[in-house]
């Protein structure tokens, strides 16, 4: 009997410990699934993000560069007027300025001259594309280029320049095929750059127009062209929230499913549930023996060493942090203050509140508590983003700012219109006299040297507020 019971508690053991791994196995498999198809998202948008940031930055150096050549060859006819109907001479000027079309405008919009005969008469109403430069009738110091469009009449890829010539009595523009660009957004294209990355199988990458739903690239490219309902997909049925995953069945197969979605693009990474149980059943019993004692040690080395480690964290906090206020106390600023170096650049302000006493005797210590409190706040909503405070004694405060420096006229006016609008229970508003010094005002022999020369002249500050308002 004895021997039976053992029998029955190791079997109840092992089916607990595998019922346990089982469990581990699918929320690890559930975590890597997430991990990697976070990656495989952020690596996707990234890329997505770059070619368009790419291309509109070359977009953009040849626009410069065609409106520099539509000056340069406005320049060549007014220099030689005789070439102004000459549609030869013209055409050597176009293949001299490596463009393929010269386009010459009257001032009421009509192209009555250029080096292709064929465009003679059209005007900025002759279509969109060319209407895109109706403003320049308006400003004559105006020029312009249009980004890559067909033109009206044969639908090819071209970038259009314009400008006035030097004396406004016509409009000057050329045409140019962008063969790099469009060479460049070719290989750039969404199907290209789906198709070049790298999955493990079992893997997916789908990447749809955000308006149409319509596949843009995938790494199956049989499903480019479809919608994402067509292919079991429809955004009704998944979370579009990069921190959760969905299941869903694509193609007949169970797939964990992740999709994030920006103003262009919607980004779907699919990894099939078999992808991660392909372990063999050898391999459970092995480890399912261990995993639960294996788990216990580890969960109990890991407790403890959190909890140290967070009672220290929390020690450091308390001893390092005013209990009123929850800025740094005089102990952090002794111990920061001595970091400092003179050879950096860096800004002290020594701050006190004026009429604090004056609080605490008309209204009670509530009253003071609440400035205190209230000036710090305004300080941490000021300088918080650029620096440390610190509350080194009853109404003192100590401001170093290490970061954008440059900025202190905006972030001193910001702190200033936060005191200015402050009103509170006890008392209806509240000023503060303040002194700063850079560290890079001159060479100073000592931090504390730069300490008392922001006392000083705080409390020159304090000094002229009493004079202006009378009372201490």
């Amino acid at each position: 009997m004895k021997k039976r019971k053992v029998v029955i508690l190791s079997i109840a053991i092992i089916v607990i410990a595998l019922l346990l791994e089982e469990n581990i196995l699918k929320y690890v498999n559930d975590k890597n699934a997430y991990r990697t198809s976070k990656v495989l998202l952020d690596r996707v948008i990234t890329v997505l993000d770059k070619n368009d940031k790419s291309k509109a930055e070359l977009i953009e150096s040849l626009k410069d560069d065609y409106i520099v050549r539509a000056e340069a060859v406005s320049y060549i006819i007014d220099a030689k007027p005789e070439v102004e109907y000459d549609v030869d001479e013209l055409q050597k000027i176009a293949k001299l300025m490596a463009i393929d079309e010269i386009h010459l405008f009257n001032e009421q919009g009509y192209i009555y001259s250029g080096s292709l005969p064929k465009y003679f008469g059209y005007s900025f109403n002759s279509g969109a594309q060319i209407g895109y430069f109706k403003p320049m009738l308006e400003n004559k110091s105006l020029t312009m280029c249009q980004d890559v469009t067909p033109n009206t009449s044969e639908s090819k890829e071209m970038m259009y320049a314009i400008t006035w010539n030097e004396d406004g009595t016509k409009m000057i523009q050329v045409g140019i095929e962008p063969k790099r660009l469009l060479k460049e957004m070719k290989q750039n294209a969404v199907s290209s750059v789906v198709a070049g990355m790298p999955v493990y199988k079992g893997m997916e990458i789908v990447v749809a127009d955000e308006d149409t739903q319509v596949i843009k690239g995938a790494t199956d490219s049989n499903k480019i062209g479809k919608k994402l309902d067509e292919i079991g997909m429809s955004l009704d049925n998944l979370c579009v929230d990069d921190a959760s995953a969905t299941h869903i069945r694509v193609d007949g197969k169970r797939c964990r499913c992740m999709v994030r979605q920006d103003d262009k693009y919607i980004v779907v990474v699919t990894v099939e549930d078999a992808f991660y149980l392909q372990g063999s059943i050898m391999a459970i019993f092995i480890v399912g023996a261990y995993l639960v004692l294996a788990s216990c040690c580890i969960t109990y080395m890991f407790s403890k060493i959190l909890k140290e480690r967070l009672e220290k964290e929390k020690l450091i906090y308390t001893s390092n942090t005013d209990e009123l206020t929850r800025c740094f106390n005089r102990r952090a600023y002794e111990n920061d203050i001595n970091l400092l170096k003179l050879s950096d650049s860096w800004i002290y302000m020594s701050m006190d509140l004026n009429g604090l006493k004056r609080a605490n005797d008309s209204y009670g210590h509530a009253a003071g508590d609440e400035l205190i409190c209230a000036a710090a706040d305004c300080m941490k909503n000021s300088f918080n983003e650029y620096g440390k405070i610190y509350r080194v004694g009853g109404d003192e405060f100590v401001v170093i700012i290490t970061e954008k420096t440059e900025q202190f006229e905006d972030i001193r006016h910001s702190f200033d219109v936060h005191v200015a609008n402050w009103s509170g229970e006890f008392v209806d508003s509240m000023s503060v006299s303040y002194g700063w010094v850079f560290s890079t005002e001159r060479n100073w022999n000592s931090v504390y040297e730069v300490s008392k020369a922001a006392d000083k002249r705080m409390y020159e500050s304090k000094e002229r507020f009493y004079n202006e308002n009378g009372g201490r």
